[in-house]
């Protein structure tokens, strides 16, 4: 057992200096900072993600996957344009690139659309860690370009056979969506160029979550997001947020409904979120960003130990 830090002493200093860029940068345009619990009695819709389960007051409690659904109540209530710095936490994430409490920076700018949400992204990641040099894919693109299929096109059992050759597994079974993840990280992920920018756009529509949805040029039904990638690593997951109370709902429900099949029970639905939906939520975008990852870019580090003071499970 060991009782010292995993981070060296520069390490610390270094995230530090980051944090101060950060908060320098919205400074400047004017956007506020906001605190938000990491306690909450609902938790997190999205039926892939697991939160850590706690107990508070006699209640059951889950610690916060995101501050998504409390930043956008101070959306819904007026706030302007926020942004917030903190730790939320992911159950059964851990590994070299994996922390099941990590570090977060997420932020809604109103009336930016997702290409100038992108183009702002760039500029803080960019500026910061010293790259410049920038691609833009859609997500069709991408993954014809890398595995040579279209994914919105192919056939299920041939993205069921890709797959299974990325396993290595000729009896693996997953869904569309399971076919396309395994894709997307055997295949296009570590082939993106190195030492650059390389946002992907337009996913299918099922890869929705919370953000609008419009038909591609092809006629295709795609979900106005993006994922930031630099050296195969994804560092953020930006919308063109949902705005729309009902189809919200209708989302949520649908979420926790594949949470029962999937874990034999749903976690409960967050109906202050939905109320603060319905009485308004003001046209923006917003995105989320590993810090944990980045400083590992910056530093050149091969594991998120070398930057987080106490690791899971060394802490």
């Amino acid at each position: 057992m060991t009782w010292q830090p995993s981070a060296s002493l520069d390490s610390l200093k270094a995230r530090a200096e980051f944090y101060r860029y950060i908060r320098d940068f919205f400074a400047l345009r004017d956007v506020l900072e906001v605190e938000t619990p990491a306690l909450s009695q609902a938790g997190v819709s999205d039926p892939y993600l697991s939160p850590v389960q706690a107990s508070c007051m006699g209640q059951a409690a889950y610690l916060h996957t995101s501050p998504e659904y409390p930043m956008k109540r101070l959306l819904a209530a007026g706030s302007g344009d926020i942004y917030q710095i903190c730790k939320v936490f992911r159950d059964g994430e851990c590994g070299r690139r994996h922390n099941p409490e990590f570090s977060m920076l997420e932020y809604y700018r109103l009336g930016f659309s997702l290409l100038s949400l992108m183009d702002e992204v760039a500029q803080l990641v960019g500026d910061y860690l010293g790259i410049q040099a920038r691609m833009d894919l859609s997500y069709g693109e991408a993954v014809r370009r890398y595995s040579g299929l279209d994914p919105f096109s192919a056939s299920d059992e041939s993205l069921l056979q890709q797959a299974r050759d990325c396993a290595g597994d000729p009896e693996l079974m997953l869904d569309r969506d399971g076919c396309l993840d395994l894709i997307m990280t055997h295949l296009v992920e570590p082939n993106l160029p190195k030492h650059t920018l390389v946002f992907i756009h337009s996913y299918p529509q099922s890869q929705a979550a919370l953000a609008k949805v419009a038909e591609n040029h092809d006629g295709y039904a795609v979900a106005k997001r993006f994922e930031l990638y630099v050296n195969s690593l994804e560092l953020a997951n930006g919308y063109d947020e949902l705005s729309q109370s009902h189809e919200q709902r209708g989302r949520c429900e649908k979420d926790l409904a594949l949470q029962a099949q999937l874990n034999g029970h749903a976690r409960p639905l967050d109906e202050r979120f939905l109320a603060a939906i319905e009485h308004g939520l003001p046209d923006c975008s917003g995105v989320a960003l590993g810090l944990d990852r980045i400083l590992m870019l910056k530093l050149n580090a091969s594991h998120l130990e070398q930057v987080l003071a106490f690791p899971y499970p060394l802490s």
